[in-house]
């Protein structure tokens, strides 16, 4: 019997391979270097599993100029791309894998507007975040987006072993 090996597996259709991120449940997050230096991390954590999330998958990391530039390439041609690649390889950030029904949309309101000022009460960058620029969390803005920006920090191998 001939089993498939592993580089088979990462040839496969997503929908077959990884069916579960093609089903609108998932998104991924990253708290920002701003919020990780400044002890935030688990309180934001633990405002999004109050709002109903499951964390399914986590690393603590130090973006490289590289990886930032590569992960905010859809920015490259916006005046902040610079500055953002700056801020985000300034500190440890931690992106995150977060489950729950409508999960792009359910994370986009429970994090607020970008600039703090504007955002909602109670939402993460309300009540987390110093300015429009250091505003502690991202969050994927698209299901299709979310399984992309997943990809970019998590194999699908460590996620189905999440499950």
């Amino acid at each position: 019997m001939h089993l498939p090996t592993l580089a088979h597996l990462c040839d496969l259709n997503d929908s077959i391979r990884n069916p579960f991120m093609t089903n609108g449940t998932y998104t991924l997050t990253i708290i920002k270097p701003d919020a990780f230096a400044t002890g935030k991390a688990g309180r934001i954590i633990a405002h999004l599993e109050s709002a109903g999330f499951k964390v399914r998958a986590a690393r603590v990391m130090r973006m490289t100029e590289a990886q930032a530039g590569e992960f905010y390439a859809v920015h490259r041609e916006r005046p902040f791309y610079k500055s953002l690649v700056s801020f985000m390889t300034s500190g440890t950030c931690m992106p995150m894998v977060l489950e729950k029904p409508g999960a792009v949309a359910a994370l986009r309101k429970a994090i607020g507007a970008t600039d703090p000022k504007e955002a909602e009460p109670g939402t993460v960058r309300k009540l987390f975040a110093e300015s429009k620029e250091r505003n502690a969390i991202h969050a994927s803005d698209s299901d299709e987006n979310a399984q992309r920006e997943t990809r970019f920090f998590f194999p699908d191998a460590e996620i189905l072993a999440a499950f």
